[in-house]
């Protein structure tokens, strides 16, 4: 689908035209290379200089704790409900769909909002906490996630160390219609398996608890309540990861999609790289949609984004954004536009090494 927009960059409009899905390969074949820093630093530099009372929202949101806590008991209570109904039925099946994938979705991003110490004021008790939180997932995830997370936000985009990106081995591989869908569908395999071939981190005493903690966890829980129950847990999470309105926002957040794709090549300016979304959906998810906002502004928690928004709204209404998560896993996979290339990347400087160990050392600050 041709679609015309217009881009506004500093004080110049350019105009392109989005690239027809027979296009040369090496236009649509290509990520979005950038020889820029990643946006958000400079954004929050000019809107503190603007509005430092932005500093007011920064800090945990203690009464977040209480909300995971619902979910978790909800994710136990509908498993030990399930623990005698077979997995492959329809009931076991609508009932991970749309209790389990949405809770452990919430779950997921519960312990996103853990990553940035956004629960409690000191981080071991954010740490602590996410290893707990992490029981319905079924598997350890809460201890790697952070660092990697944390990788993200500080060199988003880097080839090496934003392991939120496809490799090019993924784009070349999957982006035809058939591996879009298979991309989609199993969306959290790639999310958790892509770090470990990408980028090494050090395995902490944190690791060691986090695995140690689901196995105690999953043995007790098998022997009490059975395969079938644990299997919701397993099911949940998959669906979580799948497609699932709430997973839209994977795919929303960095994908460059539709009328913000352009032809690749020097001298084009590179597309919008982040997203946010500012619709229902956020009420289970922990406003994860204000994507821009908390990408600017990591350290405030979930609760105060929409403000971070009212506050700067003439620096992000001007921005692009999502309007329906469901939309993007739709387009994404039939608009041959859209492809595992619409990223944008920056090369990475060798293996980054000193910068993975001074991440490490800021952890606990």
């Amino acid at each position: 689908m041709d679609a015309s927009i217009k881009h506004r960059n500093s004080d110049q409009t350019f105009t392109f035209v989005t690239p027809p899905a027979d296009a040369p390969i090496e236009v649509l074949n290509e990520f979005y290379w950038s020889k820029e820093g990643e946006p958000h630093a400079l954004r929050r530099k000019l809107i503190l200089a603007k509005y430092p009372e932005m500093k007011k929202l920064m800090g945990y949101e203690p009464k977040t704790k209480w909300y995971v806590l619902f979910v978790v008991l909800l994710q136990l209570s509908v498993a030990i409900y399930l623990r005698n109904t077979p997995v492959f039925s329809w009931k076991f099946f609508i009932l991970a769909y749309v209790i389990g994938a949405t809770a452990n979705q919430a779950i997921f991003l519960a312990i996103h909002e853990l990553s940035h110490n956004l629960l409690f004021k000191k981080p071991l008790h954010n740490k602590l906490f996410a290893i707990f939180t992490n029981v319905p997932i079924g598997i350890p995830y809460s201890a790697s996630f952070q660092p990697y997370h944390q990788l993200h936000h500080k060199f988003q985009g880097d080839e090496y160390l934003d392991t939120d990106l496809p490799t090019r081995f993924e784009a070349v591989i999957m982006s035809n219609l058939l591996g879009k869908v298979f991309f989609a569908t199993c969306q959290i395999f790639f999310y958790a398996l892509r770090p470990m071939f990408i980028t090494q981190i050090k395995f902490t005493y944190i690791h060691l608890l986090n695995v140690f903690h689901q196995l105690a966890f999953d043995y007790i829980w098998v022997n009490l309540f059975g395969w079938k129950s644990f299997g919701y847990f397993i099911m949940s999470s998959f669906l979580a990861g799948s497609l699932h309105p709430c997973a839209g926002h994977f795919i929303a957040e960095h994908y460059v999609l539709n009328e913000n794709n352009r032809p690749r090549g020097e001298g084009i300016p590179v597309p919008p790289e982040t997203y946010s979304y500012y619709g229902s959906l956020n009420l289970l998810t922990w406003n994860v949609g204000y994507h821009n906002e908390h990408h600017d502004f990591p350290f405030i928690a979930w609760t105060k984004l929409p403000e971070v928004r009212r506050i700067a709204a003439d620096f992000y209404d001007p921005l692009p954004e999502v309007t329906s998560w469901c939309g993007v896993i739709w387009t994404f996979i039939f608009n041959d536009v859209n492809t595992l290339w619409s990223r944008v990347k920056r090369k990475g400087k060798e293996k980054h090494g000193h910068k993975i160990d001074n991440l490490d050392k800021n952890q606990d600050d």
